[in-house]
């Protein structure tokens, strides 16, 4: 049963992925202009005849390329398609989807161009003699995907023949985590680094690399052991022996894994799926680790690890177990560094720096700013915390760093980074204009206890497919509200192999046990506000929005998703009956915050749903929730309260609001970063700002954009929505006694997915909240 399961999943999740990457566009990459092309001068510079003059610079010193053109900014990610991922050699043409994956890692980490280059070119000449052409095309070289042993060769000349870095991602951003991991679990178990005995089990690009990283950082040759699927590497073997493996030879009658496995204090795994068995485990020295890392089946699992030795230390590469070992941790941040220095090469110095950056980050304190990026989970270093989170936002600013100033002691950087601190300043700024702003809620939301998400559109499509996807991500326990017999057949008829009783609680309008309670409960709150008996009974069987508030309310969930199907404004006023205001909202209202994810980076927007005209006290109450939630996302917010009027420029009635609004914050916030009244692109311009009013306290860009009148802030959020081509996420309804949201007919089911791992966490901090201090 749990394999028919397992085949399921899998089935689920190809079939998303075809869809993935064929809607709404094939592919998962564009290219757009960073120029603006609005008239006949601007196409005379662009092109011809203004583009001469660059071209003639360039010529007369190539080192204004990186003034002049992308190529700074710009790394071709090459493979010939010959060991892609866990599938083999599947030829050039298959692996693109893979390279355009890694590019996308490359963008939306370290904000870095890339061009996905698949080559017909199997030989170690050829792929040697395409690649070296490409060089006056791009700042770096990422290599991907080479079978070995012809990976190491092909590097190798490369590196001899380029100007330009040129790193096998496969080798070296396993090697520089796995270093990282084998440093700080040492230091966890009092080891020193030369007395250790390393046993591998894989011999391949990613296993080799990893081991002469570690003789640079320290082991012994002597104390390393390598075996594969032709067991112990000894003298005299002929079984695919080649020279990189030639300086882990040893002359021995071990010939398998478990006769070199005693005593071992680092078990290296880069293999297949059960190759370490539990018994194997006893051999192993006190407090081994255990770096499990077969993908998508580890050599052991985790759990069987544990408890066969309980003082184990375990990495694997999957997501779902602390530790996880993924390449995404260095490749982008190396590369940044390495592109902003103009390296001309990524050297063994630089990679060290690389794995003392990532190490050191593990063991640091988390910052205030770095608490919220793991959303209020505070990591400890320590047996389940090795190395980093992948989506921990410091990496950047710790990797980057390091590998540019090893460039520059090496003498491999052709443009020195001056000054540091203004470095570090635009990286900080670039960590929070990245699309992975989302990242900490989905990770607070999978690693607490699943919190109860009731969706009164079950019977919806979108609804329905969210609903899958929140199961196998565990991010929450949906509860759906919807008709048996439709849900069923929509599921059959979409595909989808959840079902309700097994994988989650379906509420029946029309015959639930519940229904005397829920009726009795919404008399009670809504008899003096006109609901009487006959309405509640009625509303209690054929409202959805009703029947999920009244389940948040009683306790049977603990947040609530709805509005789908018909108008904001009816389902608003049944949750501010049902649900009521949180202690402490002033004026008893509510209001939204909706946030945008564009290319651009995050903007949020309040009030854009709820209150047509709200007053200025209003505004500030509004201005100081959305804060609130912002902080959720690890995000410091910056607050522009916007207008017509660009500080006093205009005395009219919206402008005098917005003035009052802005002075009160002052007051009740004054730890936030916030002012007005201003003008939208004053708010997203500090150089303009300046200009207009120098000692405004805003500082750098506005991210929360504040208006003056539901009609501003609704027609902005569509606009710019439409524009930006940018992901809406939200409304997110601010303000209410427990978690609930009203989303709008024209969310997706990703739309969905998104508001559900964010309602869950307001579960999880509401819960948190209620807890007994101590």
């Amino acid at each position: 049963m749990e394999g028919d399961s397992t085949k399921a999943k899998w089935a689920d999740l190809e079939e998303a992925a075809l869809h993935f990457h064929r809607y709404p566009t094939p592919g998962k990459l564009e290219i757009q202009a960073t120029k603006a092309l609005g008239n006949q001068r601007d196409l005379a510079l662009a092109y011809s005849p203004g583009v001469a003059a660059p071209c003639l610079a360039i010529q007369d010193d190539p080192a204004t390329a990186a003034d002049y053109t992308a190529r700074a900014n710009l790394v071709g990610v090459v493979s010939n398609g010959t060991a892609v991922l866990g599938l083999g050699n599947i030829g050039p043409l298959a692996s693109k989807p893979v390279m355009e994956g890694k590019a996308v890692l490359f963008k939306k980490f370290a904000g870095i161009d890339v061009f996905d280059i698949e080559i017909d070119a199997p030989g170690i000449d050829n792929m040697v003699q395409t690649i070296a052409a490409l060089e006056p095309t791009f700042g770096g070289i990422n290599l991907e995907d080479i079978k070995a042993p012809e990976c190491f060769e092909v590097e190798e000349q490369l590196k001899a023949r380029m100007s330009i870095p040129v790193f096998h991602d496969d080798q070296h951003g396993t090697a520089i985590i796995v270093a990282a991991a084998i440093l700080n679990g040492l230091e966890f178990a009092g080891k020193a680094i030369e007395d250790i005995k390393v046993v591998t089990s894989g011999a391949g690009a990613a296993a080799l690399a990893c081991l002469n990283l570690l003789v640079l950082l320290g082991v012994k040759v002597d104390n390393i052991w390598v075996t594969d699927r032709h067991g112990v590497a000894y003298k005299g073997r002929t079984e695919e022996m080649d020279r990189w493996k030639d300086p882990y030879v040893k002359d021995t009658n071990a010939r398998t894994l478990s006769d070199v496995l005693p005593g071992a204090d680092v078990f290296l795994g880069l293999s297949a799926a059960g190759v370490l068995k539990p018994e194997m485990l006893a051999l192993m020295a006190e407090k081994p680790l255990i770096l499990a890392l077969a993908n998508p089946n580890p050599e052991i699992m985790p759990d069987v690890a544990r408890a066969a030795r309980p003082d184990a230390m375990i990495c694997t590469g999957r997501s779902d177990f602390p530790n996880q070992v993924n390449n995404v941790l260095c490749f982008p941040y190396i590369f940044r560094g390495a592109l902003d220095c103009g390296a001309s090469a990524i050297n063994e110095e630089m990679k060290m720096a690389a794995v003392r950056a990532i190490a050191a980050l593990a063991r640091e304190e988390p910052s205030d700013v770095a608490a919220r990026a793991y959303s209020g989970e505070t990591p400890i270093f320590g047996p389940e915390f090795l190395i980093p989170s992948p989506f921990d936002p410091r990496l950047i600013l710790r990797i980057a760093p390091a590998v540019a100033k090893a460039a520059q002691e090496t003498g491999v950087a052709t443009r020195p980074i001056a000054d540091m601190t203004a470095y570090m300043d635009k990286l900080n700024r670039f960590v929070f204009r990245t699309g992975l702003v989302m990242k900490p809620v989905f990770s607070t939301a999978k690693a607490a206890v699943s919190k109860r998400v009731i969706y009164a559109d079950g019977e919806d499509e979108r609804v329905l497919r969210a609903a899958q996807v929140v199961l196998e991500e565990g991010i929450a326990q949906p509860i759906l509200i919807g008709r048996p017999h439709v849900v069923e057949v929509r599921l059959k008829r979409h595909g989808l192999s959840i079902r309700p009783g097994r994988d989650f609680e379906l509420i029946n309008p029309e015959d639930d046990p519940r229904y005397r309670h829920y009726v009795d409960l919404f008399i009670e709150l809504g008899g003096r506000r006109g609901i009487t008996q006959e309405a509640a009974r009625t509303m209690v069987r054929t409202h959805t929005t009703v029947i999920a508030a009244l389940a948040l309310k009683r306790g049977d969930a603990d947040a609530m998703l709805c509005g789908l199907e018909g108008r904001f404004a009816r389902h608003l006023r049944n949750v501010d009956l049902i649900i009521g205001p949180r202690a402490g909202v002033k004026d008893h209202e509510l209001s939204t915050l909706s946030m945008l994810i564009s290319q651009r980076g995050v903007l949020f927007l309040t009030d854009t749903h709820v209150c047509v005209d709200p007053t200025a006290e209003q505004i500030a109450e509004m201005t100081v929730l959305a804060s609130e939630e912002i902080k959720r996302f690890g995000i410091e917010p910056r607050a522009a309260l916007l207008s017509l009027s660009d500080f006093g420029s205009r005395d009219t009635q919206s402008a005098l609001k917005m003035r009052q609004a802005a002075a009160i914050l002052a007051k009740i916030a004054p730890d936030l970063q916030c002012d007005g009244e201003m003008h939208a692109d004053t708010a997203l311009s500090e150089q303009l700002r300046q200009r207009v009013y120098p000692h405004s306290r805003l500082k750098g860009e506005a991210n929360l954009l504040v208006f003056p009148s539901l009609d501003a802030a609704n027609i902005t959020l569509t606009a710019l929505q439409a524009t930006l081509d940018a992901l809406h996420v939200g409304p997110m309804l601010l303000g209410t006694d427990k978690p609930a949201h009203i989303l709008t007919p024209s969310v997706t089911s990703r739309g969905v997915v998104n508001m559900t791992a964010l309602a869950a966490v307001e579960a999880i901090h509401k819960a948190q909240a209620l807890q007994p201090a101590g």
